[in-house]
This record gives C-alpha cells, structure tokens and sequence, in this order.
C-alpha cells in the first residue's frame, strides 16, 4: 500500500500520515481489529490508556509480527498520559503501564491526552482511569513535560507530544521545553478545520495529528446533542459532490482533504471494506478548488470539548 510520512523534530523519525484509531474499539474484537488493520496496510497505531483496549491491542501487534506481516520497526505505535498521571513521579508509573499491556520495549510516540490534571488514583482502585474521577489536582504543565522529557532519555520514547493543547499552551511550552513536542494531536474535520491553531504549530516545527475526522459520526452514539443535530459529514451534498466527481467516498475525501493539509489522519473502522477504502486516499488528489470548498465547511463545531 502507498503511504507517506511527515518527519518529527527533532528526533528525524519517520510518522506516517495514514493511521489507525483504536478509540471505541470493542475489547473483544481488538486484537483481531488492529491484525487486520495491520495486513491491510496500516503502520501507525494510535492508542491510550484511556480507551481500556491496550491489552489486546498489544496481542493484536504480536500476532501481526509473529505472522511475519511486520517488525516491531515498522510500526509506529502512540499512546497518551491520561489526566490522573500529570504528577512528575506518577508519569513514569503510568507510561510503565501502558508499555506493559501493549508488551513492548519502546512507544514511538506518547502525548499528554489533555491538558486537564485531575487528581491521582492508583491502578489498584480503578484502571483504566477514563473520566471517573472529576477532582481537579492543579499540575502545571511544566512539571508534567520534564518527566515527559525524562521518558526520552530513558530510551523508551521516541517522541514525545501534546493533545487539545490550544495556541496559548503551546507558546507555554515551547518556552521551557528542552526537548520540544512534536506533535500536536486534535480534532480536525471539514466542520472545525483548525486551520489557524494548525498553521502556528507546524511553524514551530510540530506535525499534526487530526482526530474525530469524520466529525459527528463519532459521537451520536455517545449522545452528543451537537452531533444529534448536525448535517452528518456522509451526507454532506458538497462533499458527496466532490467524492462522485473523483469515484471516492466521502470518507476518502476527507481523509485526502486532511492528508494534503500535511495532517496525520487515524481513521478506524471493523468493516474490512471501510479499512481497505480509508487506506487508499495516496491514488488520487483534490483540486486547489475542491480544497477551499471543504476548508470553507468550517463552522466551527467543536465535538470533543471536556
């Protein structure tokens, strides 16, 4: 399969722009899920401990490499520190626990999930963490990125990053990073482009990662009233428009329209049909025109917003 990648600062490592999402993915059929998705074509594997699936995750991979598909090389695997963990001695606790359920010896990537600090809960009394506890443990940022950095040096992180950082915290820390982030995770789709917060952080050397790329598709089953009441994206009369015009899907419009933008996409799907189709978005391209109609879909509708 035909893929591309961006290059991270300032590391020089290799991330490809086409991904695989594992938010909302059955633990039952996760395993077999990102096996799948891994002899279908895709190298980047984006998880988090906070999706309660990195378990069988991890069995997934070890299937894909003991059936000879891949290495462990060839994978890019990302993973997220969730808000309970953003105490400097609880970073390491937390990124040991993911390692352990994935079983492997290095994460290519992890991020800060949120810049939201919640207060601390042992593993004993609830794991995977999710949003169970609400009690606010103010952490500055600062604190949680040292150990971050800290990760790095250990060798057992390759990169490390942010997610639904805005502007303003970027600037925060980029002022004191020794080792900066890079990677911005967040939501972007034709109805919140992001184009502003996306042009600043690739200034300042960081690749995106876009999120919830399909919109509200994502989160009418969470019972989003937001999502209830918009348009959904796949039945967008512009988009379906541009998609007909190319033999497409919507889905691989937008995919297409995110990946010309230089932005990583992870989509997700356990309908090997879909997996196949949001994979191949390398075989053709938008017109400069047909760009400026899905950038011109902002409105913006913010669907991930805690």
């Amino acid at each position: 399969m035909a893929t591309q990648s961006l290059t991270l600062q300032p590391s020089g490592h290799k991330m490809p722009l086409l991904g695989f999402g594992t938010w909302k993915v059955p633990k039952d059929t996760t395993a077999d899920v990102v096996l799948k998705a891994i002899e279908a074509g895709y190298r980047l594997l984006d998880c988090a401990c906070d999706y309660g699936n990195e378990v069988q995750v991890g069995q997934g991979i070890k299937m894909a490499i003991e059936k000879g598909i891949v290495t462990r090389e060839e994978l890019f695997i990302t993973s997220k520190l969730w808000n309970t963990y953003h105490h400097k001695e609880h970073v390491p606790l937390a990124f040991a626990r993911t390692l352990k359920d994935l079983g492997l010896e290095y994460i290519d990537l992890y991020l800060i999930h949120f810049p939201i600090s919640l207060k601390y809960v042992p593993f004993e009394e609830r794991y995977p963490p999710e949003w169970g506890n609400m009690e606010q443990d103010p952490v500055p940022v600062h604190e949680t990125w040292a150990a971050m950095e800290d990760l790095v040096r250990s060798g057992k992180v390759r990169d490390i990053g942010v997610s639904n950082f805005s502007a303003i915290l970027l600037m925060d820390v980029l002022s004191y990073a020794k080792i900066k982030p890079a990677v911005l995770h967040i939501e972007v789709h034709p109805y919140l482009n992001n184009s502003q917060l996306i042009k600043f952080a690739q200034s300042k050397g960081l690749q995106i990662t876009g999120y919830s790329n399909f919109g509200p598709a994502s989160y009418v089953e969470l019972g989003s009233p937001t999502a209830q009441n918009a348009v959904p994206l796949f039945k967008e009369e512009r988009l379906s428009k541009i998609a007909a015009h190319h033999n497409k899907t919507v889905a691989q419009v937008i995919l297409r329209w995110l990946v010309q933008n230089k932005v990583a996409v992870i989509p997700k799907s356990s309908d090997p049909v879909r997996v196949a189709q949001n994979a191949d978005i390398f075989s053709f391209e938008l017109s400069e025109k047909e760009m400026e109609v899905i950038d011109g879909m902002n409105i913006p509708l913010r669907l991930n917003d805690p």
